[in-house]
Parts: structure tokens; sequence; C-alpha cells
């Protein structure tokens, strides 16, 4: 746990989750909200449907947020710690700074994988639910959306946690955005 925290420190991996946690969560909610949305507005009322396209879209996030930070985040860490080799003008492989950017590397990578994933998932459950018999499409639809909803204003929340600023002011910001994008699907779907 201790090299854990060295590493976090000298990286600082705990901003980099934050900002891949928030960031990619946010894509998560909005690609789910347009999913859910967009089906319901196709005249789609089949839960099997809407967890088909919700589960694809939460492999597509999870694979492009795991691999592409992984090798976005590489080559940064790896461009960093050359450049810190030239100015200490050592050679840094197997050490503390080489270890800790492989470290970050991967916590990046795994954290912008799993975070729009999770939240895909739990906008999913409620049609699930659906399909299982346990409640009907509609309430699964809504339930759904209050996920989302509850999901958007939360993270916003943490976001002005993060900046010190209003909490529930920041929350409705990011919620705000969620509706905009419901908006925008129901205007196009009309078109």
């Amino acid at each position: 746990m201790g090299q854990f925290r060295n590493y976090v420190k000298i990286t600082g991996a705990d901003e980099i989750g934050r900002r891949y946690f928030i960031k990619n969560g946010f894509d998560g909610a909005l690609t789910m909200l347009g999913i859910v949305v967009g089906t319901f507005l196709a005249g789609v009322h089949e839960p099997k449907i809407v967890i088909g396209a919700g589960i694809g879209a939460t492999l597509a996030m999870g694979m492009s947020g795991l691999f592409g930070t992984y090798l976005t985040e590489r080559a940064e860490r790896t461009r960093y710690v050359k450049k810190l080799e030239r100015a200490m003008v050592t050679n840094l492989d197997e050490t503390v700074w080489d270890e800790a950017s492989t470290f970050v590397t991967f916590w990046a990578a795994i954290i912008d994988g799993l975070s729009p994933a999770l939240v895909a998932v739990l906008a999913v459950i409620p049609f699930i639910a659906s399909d299982l018999g346990m409640m009907d499409f509609f309430t699964s639809l809504v339930a759904s959306l209050v996920i989302l909803s509850i999901t958007l204003f939360l993270m916003g929340s943490y976001i002005g946690k993060i900046a010190g600023e209003n909490l529930p002011i920041n929350g409705l910001k990011m919620l705000s955005v969620g509706v905009l994008t419901a908006i925008i699907v129901i205007l196009l779907s009309v078109v």
C-alpha cells in the first residue's frame, strides 16, 4: 500500500483518476441517455433491444477507454520519463520513476475503461428487470432516466466539491447538459 501511495504522489494519479472517471462517466451517461431516449422515440418497447444496444455501447466505451487511454497515457509517460532522463543525465529504467510511470498508465486506463461502463450498466439494470418481468417497459424507461439524472447530478456535485464551489449548482449544470441532450435527441427524432 505504501508503494501505491508513493506512485500516486509521484505521478499525480489521484487527479488523473478523478478527471478520467468524471469525464468518461459523463460520456457513458450521455451515451446511454441517447440510447434510452432514441430507442423509445424510434418505437422500441422491447427491453432486450435496449439491453443489447446498451451493452454494445458499454463494451465499445470500455474498450475505447481502456486501450485508447493506455496507449495515449503510455506515450505521454514515456515522453515525460525521457525528458526527465535528459534533464538528469541518467537512465531511469527500473527506478521508482519508471515504475510509477508504468503504474499510472495502467491506473488511468482502468479508470477510463470502467467509468463509462459502470454508468452504462447502471442505466441498463431497469431494462434487465423489465426483461425478467419485474416491471413494465415504461417503468424501466423512467427508472433508467432517473438513474442517469441522479448520476449526472452526483458527478456535477463532485466536480463542485473538487473546485470548492457550490455542489447543487454544479450538479444542476451537469444535469442540464443531460436534459439538453435529451431535447436534441427528441427534436432530431421528429425531423
